[in-house]
This record gives structure tokens, C-alpha cells and sequence, in this order.
């Protein structure tokens, strides 16, 4: 990420923060003159102990000296999670993990065979296999059941971001596509302000924000999570109504890898319908 776009991107994480803080969430009257959501950039200052002239340069981008102890107090004023104290300081202070920042295509991670012994054992949860980019690289049967059947899709098309824009089978899958998108958004929102180096991601965001309007304002909108719990709520085509607790784990190894698990929730028949959909004849799905 060059350093431009790396200053545009603080804006606008600090300006999209800021909007959603209400003002007597922090003790200010609402007041009735306010022109946009959210706290000014003067009351963010105030709360921070920070002068206004530095928390604007701040917000607009500009290249400017900041510390650790400054960006703690920002942090606390914007009431933010840890995950999200970690996207603005990798933001801020260029602090990345050194990554190679060329463009060429990389070879798809290496799936551990250990790895692929839990995926063969989680028969009743959908798990995917992702890398730092969100790319799929490892999925087990009653995921290719439930999503898509994954090996259909050359690589550089399988990132799991691009795939729930453009693959109607997801967007009608999700009872909420936009709840369902969010949690994808958060973990993408995190590995952003991991690798602010690795300039895949600026260019993966432009080409999104073009091709596909609702991008835009979706991921203005996320979240920062590098482990997002969401409930889930599927109406399948074949198996009708289905719910899934998704837990995010990172894989430990040297490669960067991430299991997004779907267990069934335990309260619904979920699990019952999935294995009907495994075990269905090939003949019944024609």
C-alpha cells in the first residue's frame, strides 16, 4: 500500500468511527444543529486531549507525526475494540509485517495434512479454508453442499469476498446477504490493516468499489474482527431453512491461514437437513 492510499485509508476509518458515536454516549447533549451522525472532530479532540488543528490533519490524511500513547488516546475517545485499535495503528504508523508488496501471482498455501484431516472430520459443519487475502483454498464436503461446489471455480476467481458480490447462489442463500457479507468484511477489514504493505489489497478494493455499487457503502460501513461470531439464517435451495453458528479460527503455521466454521445451531434441525443434502442421491440433484 503506498502511502497515499494508506493516509486515505485512515481518513476514512477515523471519519467512519467517528460517525457512529452518539453524543450523549459520551456525555454531550445531542444538540439540534448538528450537520452530520456522530461527534465532531472537535469533540473527538476534546475527549482525546488532543489540539483540533492535529486530530482534522489527522482525520484528512495528512502526513503527519504520530505516537503510540496519542493513538491510545484517539483510540479510547472513538471507542474502539482491540482489533480495531490495531487497524488504526498499523494505519497510522505504516506498522505492517514487512510483506513483499509485488503484484505477481502468488502459489496457492499448502494445506497441512492435519489440516485436512479435521476438515474430512467436521462432516456436519461447512468449513472453509482461507488465506490472508481471503482467497479459498480448502473446503470439505458439506461446504461444497451448502455454498458452491468450489472446485467448479478457478483460483483467482475463488476469494470469498469477491464470490458473495457476484455468485447469486450466495446472495440468495443468506436470509440477511448484508449480515452475511459483514462478517467476511470484518476479517478482510483486519488482514488490511495487517499487511498495510501488500499492495494487492489497494488494487482488490478499487476493482470491487467499480465493478459492484453496493461495495462502496458496505465496507465503509464494516467492522474491524479478526474473529467475528455471527448467527446465521440460510434458506437453501434443497434444504430449505437452515442456521449456523460461524466461528473464525486462525490456523498456526507459517502460512496465514483462516477456517471459517459453520456448526449448526443446535436448537434448530439444521443438522439434520445437512446430512439428508450430503447423503442425496447425485441422480435427485439433475
Amino acid at each position: 500500500m503506498n502511502n497515499q492510499t494508506r493516509l486515505q485509508a485512515l481518513s476514512s476509518f477515523l471519519k467512519a468511527q467517528r460517525a457512529k458515536i452518539l453524543p450523549q454516549s459520551v456525555g454531550l447533549a445531542p444538540g439540534t444543529r448538528r450537520r452530520t451522525p456522530g461527534l465532531r472532530r472537535e469533540e473527538v479532540a476534546q475527549l482525546a486531549g488532543v489540539s483540533p488543528t492535529w486530530y482534522t490533519w489527522l482525520e484528512q490524511g495528512r502526513d503527519i507525526k504520530v505516537s503510540p500513547s496519542v493513538l491510545d488516546a484517539v483510540s479510547k475517545a472513538l471507542q474502539l475494540t482491540v482489533d480495531e485499535r490495531k487497524y488504526l495503528y498499523a494505519l497510522a504508523l505504516e506498522s505492517g509485517t514487512g510483506v513483499d508488496t509485488s503484484l505477481q501471482k502468488e502459489e496457492p498455501p499448502q494445506i497441512s495434512p492435519a489440516l485436512e484431516r479435521i476438515l474430512h472430520e467436521l462432516r456436519s459443519c461447512p468449513t472453509i479454508v482461507s488465506d490472508r487475502r481471503l482467497h479459498i483454498v480448502g473446503w470439505n464436503n458439506a461446504a461444497a453442499h451448502v455454498f458452491l461446489d468450489f472446485e467448479q471455480i478457478p483460483f483467482e476467481e475463488r476469494n470469498l469476498i469477491r464470490l458473495l458480490f457476484t455468485r447469486k447462489e450466495l446472495r440468495r442463500l443468506a436470509v440477511n446477504w448484508e449480515h452475511f457479507v459483514s462478517g467476511f468484511l470484518a476479517i478482510f477489514r483486519a488482514y488490511y490493516g495487517q499487511y498495510v504493505e501488500d499492495e494487492w489489497y489497494a488494487h482488490f478494493l478499487t476493482e470491487m468499489k467499480k465493478v459492484h455499487p453496493d461495495f462502496q457503502r458496505l465496507w465503509e460501513q464494516s467492522h474491524v474482527s479478526s474473529a467475528p461470531e455471527v448467527l446465521l439464517e440460510f434458506r437453501h435451495a434443497k434444504a430449505g431453512k437452515m442456521q449456523f453458528h460461524l466461528t473464525s479460527l486462525q490456523v498456526q503455521g507459517s502460512a496465514d491461514l483462516r477456517c471459517s466454521i459453520y456448526t449448526p445451531d443446535p436448537q434448530s434441525s439444521t443438522e439434520t437437513k445437512l446430512r439428508q443434502l450430503i447423503d442425496r442421491p447425485a441422480s435427485e440433484d439433475d
